[in-house]
């Protein structure tokens, strides 16, 4: 048995890889730069950290996405395997400690962000860490024709300087053939091996209809699928709260995900569908990092993200099992305005973001000068009222301010309370002497959470207290006096969105906001949107417009919308006999009529000429044959 069998049997517990992983992992052991382009759900993540755990040295992550570090990491952590992530909501003092313990090999993973790693006190210690392996995660960030770019990636190429012969792995889910190319020039990828796995998915039809009830249409659609697994996807929380409560009233078992949720209530949303408590998760794109179900048999989109990358991301987590499913987008006209609308929204005047800035330094107290590598909270909510500039407006500024490398902005994770003794244990026991009402709480402490005297430790206060039995109110205060006494680190819990400063903060007149760059990014938004309308309204094969979009060649699916009707050679006589015959049976509802029909206009259509001619009938409920 190979050694990379052997790791992925001893941590994963499977006894073989999926299609395509053993390749990569190979090369990436052998020490060669890899591109690797994986459909979602197709287990990037065991294509570096098998091999992680094989080469010499820590492996460095980049991720854009903190939630995923942060699940990640857990999941490692759990199968016994050393693991951290840098994040903007930890102190200096923390972000020392676990850097100073990654330079002593105390870890094999270090995951981190694209910002942190253009510190000085990340890149002084990762000079002198022994490195085995650098990853780029969500590659595609790099790349300013990625549906997700990130300025803050342009720097990752400079660790290469410092470790000259670590291999680095770039992976991602979609790119199209600009963005490929983009990633291996500005990774300055040596002599790089490309793997890439097919994206077609044989077994997911995509439909796109046009309907003037798109809400009517996927509660039929959910009705259709009784007692099996979906997912509907919303492009605000405020979509998200209003289909569910309307698939709630129809007896339809639901569940929400959004980025506004605390990480344990997403955690039991998540185990609940996972679990098939829940058979239908209404959610945003946050529900997508980790999502590997394998029995998701529709995707909905009730709102139509902004590019063909996300949709092909976000339709792909269904039939991960091999199995027949579908993928529907449904849509009206006002949508395609909507997504025009949001293009112009992301891109406010140049002088209004001018204008955000320096409200945004005077309301952090950011001095000009400074701020350069620092973490703020920011409630934007409160920002916005303080200061009179809508909410919209400020969140856009925030984009484009993050896109010309002024600052980042994360959207609000949330961070347990971590706490570090920062005392020896002779201390601790004088201390304890000294404060005899404080000795169940120290003896938890020391005894439940090992490494607590070496690193930051998450704490569950709820378990605490209930152990000391007393609130959750009174153990912070507990924890609050430790503190102030000097025996306690504390980074306290949070779900606060952060700003980080990448550059010291400019005076109004100097901040430059390049209107090349602006104009080029909105281009390229302009340039995704109007795939994203042609693949509404063009009667071209769903499947071979996504596919051919990534530049891969391909054939018509025959199972998609725009297919079945192309192929349909039934007349309009043939369709009302279908319909007649299955009602002579049992009276049908609106659903289960409408999957003898290949499009909803058809339907109609056929329904309204039965209903006219007085052969069937409609009793609000169900159709019937009028005898």
């Amino acid at each position: 048995m190979s050694k990379s069998l052997e790791i992925l049997e001893k941590y994963w517990g499977y006894s073989s890889f999926r299609p395509g992983q053993e390749s990569i992992i190979d090369d990436v052991i052998n020490g060669h730069d890899v591109l690797a382009l994986m459909p979602t759900g197709g287990g990037k993540s065991i294509c570096f950290q098998v091999p992680g755990m094989i080469r010499d040295g820590i492996t460095i992550v980049v991720s854009p996405l903190v939630a995923l570090m942060q699940d990640q990491v857990g999941t490692l952590e759990k199968k016994g395997i050393m693991a951290k992530a840098l994040t903007s909501g930890m102190s200096y003092r923390e972000l020392d400690i676990i850097l100073d313990n990654a330079r002593f090999n105390s870890y094999k993973f270090l995951y981190t962000s694209p910002e942190r790693i253009q510190s000085t006190l990340f890149i002084e210690r990762f000079k002198l860490m022994n490195v085995g392996l650098i990853v780029v995660d969500e590659a595609h960030c790099i790349s300013e024709w990625g549906h997700d770019f990130r300025p803050s990636f342009m720097e990752i190429k400079k660790l290469r300087e410092y470790h000259p012969h670590v291999p680095i792995i770039a992976l991602t889910a979609t790119a199209t053939q600009k963005t490929k190319d983009e990633i291996i020039q500005r990774l300055e990828l040596k002599n790089v091996k490309i793997h890439q796995s097919s994206f077609e998915r044989k077994n997911l039809a995509y439909k796109s209809y046009l309907t003037n009830n798109k809400l009517q249409e996927i509660i039929d659609t959910c009705n259709h699928f009784t007692n099996q697994t979906g997912i509907v996807y919303c492009q605000t929380r405020k979509s998200v709260k209003f289909v569910a409560q309307k698939l709630f009233s129809n007896n339809i078992s639901v569940g929400i995900y959004h980025g506004g949720m605390n990480r344990e209530e997403r955690k039991q949303m998540l185990n609940a569908w996972l679990n098939n408590q829940l058979k239908v998760m209404v959610a945003t794109n946050a529900f997508g990092m980790g999502i590997d179900k394998p029995d998701v048999r529709f995707v909905l989109h009730y709102e139509f993200p902004n590019s063909l990358e996300a949709y092909f991301q976000e339709a792909g987590r269904g039939g991960r099992d091999g199995n027949e499913s579908v993928a529907i987008n449904y849509w009206q006209k006002e949508d395609l305005n909507r997504l025009e609308e949001l293009v112009e929204q992301k891109y406010p005047p140049i002088d209004e973001i001018k204008r955000v800035y320096r409200a945004i330094c005077n309301y952090l107290k950011v001095a000009i000068g400074s701020g350069k590598g620092e973490s703020y909270d920011f409630a934007i909510s409160t920002f916005s009222k303080n200061f009179d500039i809508p909410t919209t407006l400020c969140y856009n500024a925030l984009k484009i301010l993050e896109l010309v490398g002024e600052l980042s902005f994360s959207e609000g994770f949330f961070e347990p309370t971590k706490i570090k003794f920062s005392v020896g244990n002779e201390a601790l026991y004088n201390f304890q002497i000294q404060n005899e009402k404080l000795r169940a709480l120290i003896t938890i402490l020391s005894r439940s959470y090992p490494g607590i005297f070496n690193n930051f430790v998450e704490i569950d206060e709820k378990e605490i207290s209930k152990r000391l039995n007393t609130t959750i109110k009174d153990l912070e205060n507990q924890l609050i006096y430790v503190e102030k006494c000097g025996v306690l680190d504390i980074n306290w819990k949070s779900d606060t969105p952060t700003i980080t400063f990448i550059r010291e903060r400019m005076p109004y007149d100097y901040l430059e906001i390049d209107p090349e760059v602006y104009l080029f990014r909105k281009q390229i938004a302009e340039e995704k949107l109007a795939f994203v309308k042609k693949y509404m309204e063009e009667e071209k094969c769903r499947s071979l417009q996504l596919i051919n979009y990534f530049g891969i060649e391909s054939t018509r699916c025959g199972k998609c919308d725009v297919c079945i009707r192309q192929d349909n050679t039934k007349q309009l006589i043939d369709y009302e006999s279908e319909v007649i015959n299955s009602l002579k049976l049992t009276p049908k509802r609106d659903f289960e009529i409408k999957q003898l029909f290949s499009d909803n206009t058809l339907f109609k259509e056929v329904i309204r000429k039965l209903i006219l001619d007085e052969k069937i009938g409609f009793d609000g409920e169900n159709y019937f044959i009028i005898e």
